[in-house]
């Protein structure tokens, strides 16, 4: 289709996150790192022409310790932080070994639709951000 609903754009930007945790958290279960490509444009002050270089593009981790020491996950849309359920923005994992899993699912559960108002009311709070 030429043109996505803002819904299932949003989805699939949500996806493409999601994804690129799960590799995140792959690599780091290996002992590599994760780095993916991203292009950047720049003006060359010489010529005056437009170039794109590739640049690595920094993915920081969702996962984090908490206070109690366990290991939680939280979803972000930019850079707001979803409200899974009721008060609740966080997910426990029990070890760093089911950081994978658990991303997974939160994928699955995007890819569903069961996130769509979660991420509706983060957009709708990024965009409130903008207006003056």
């Amino acid at each position: 289709p030429t043109s996505l609903s803002p819904v299932l754009q949003r989805r699939n930007k949500l996806v493409k996150r999601i994804w690129e945790q799960i590799e995140l958290a792959k690599a780091e279960q290996a002992g590599t790192t994760f780095a993916p490509v991203k292009f950047r444009s720049y003006t060359d002050k010489e010529t005056g022409a437009r170039k794109q270089v590739e640049t690595n593009k920094r993915v920081k981790a969702w996962w984090f310790v908490t206070d109690g020491g366990k290991l939680a996950l939280s979803v972000r849309f930019g850079p707001k932080v979803l409200e899974l359920a009721k008060g609740k923005f966080a997910v426990e994992v029990g070890a760093r070994s089911e950081v994978v899993n658990v991303l997974e699912v939160v994928k699955k559960a995007v890819e569903n639709g069961e996130l769509d108002a979660a991420i509706e009311n983060a957009a709708k709070k990024l965009r409130d951000g903008f207006a003056k």
